[in-house]
């Protein structure tokens, strides 16, 4: 069986994403911050055992730190969170038996925590990893999507989980641990790392 993981990304453009770190921090400490993330994703993904995917949300770069002997890089196609990433993993899925799908906003994630998401996935149809802000910092499936998982989302709410948990009743599952990613000030505040950036 191979392993895909696929991360999504945003373009890192100053006033683009993470508004609400930028709302309270300013639009370049906001940027800052999510270059100091996009590092962090690199560092933990890099010798994940699967073939890796960079999805950039507008538009391929080059030459950025997403290496590409290491990651294979795409552009996110879809109206919506859900249709990008539903297209995702449609995609990985016809070369890939497994495939997991993380943001790059996660400070709170290892590479050995990634690797055991995929051996999980030998016995299980899905894994999910539920985020404090009631979404998900990951989702793995194995051989297929199941039904409806995308669609009829509020994204960016805090109904993301609950919604998407009543969708997988029917799929044998397994529910990680509850994480927190990193979207406003209060997400930073226990972190000694982030505490540079922010002074």
């Amino acid at each position: 069986m191979t392993n895909c993981l696929i991360i999504f990304t945003r373009n890192p453009e100053l006033g683009k994403g993470k508004r609400r770190l930028a709302a309270t921090l300013g639009n370049e400490k906001a940027l800052e911050i999510y270059k100091f993330l996009l590092d962090h994703t690199r560092s933990i993904t890099r010798n994940v055992y699967a073939v890796k995917q960079v999805w950039y949300s507008e538009h391929v770069q080059e030459h950025d730190g997403w290496d590409h002997l290491t990651y294979e890089k795409y552009v996110q196609k879809g109206e919506d969170l859900g249709a990008r990433m539903q297209y995702a993993f449609e995609k990985a899925l016809k070369k890939h038996d497994k495939v997991i799908i993380i943001g790059s906003d996660m400070y709170d994630l290892t590479a050995l925590e990634i690797d055991d998401a995929f051996k999980q996935l030998n016995d299980h149809q899905a894994i999910i990893g539920p985020a404090l802000d009631g979404g998900y910092y990951l989702l793995g499936f194995k051989n297929k999507i199941p039904h409806g998982i995308f669609e009829n989302k509020n994204w960016g709410t805090s109904t993301v989980l609950e919604s998407t948990l009543k969708d997988l009743k029917h799929t044998d599952y397994v529910l990680l641990e509850e994480r927190n990613d990193v979207d406003t000030e209060d997400d930073l505040k226990d972190h000694p790392d982030f505490q540079l950036l922010l002074n």
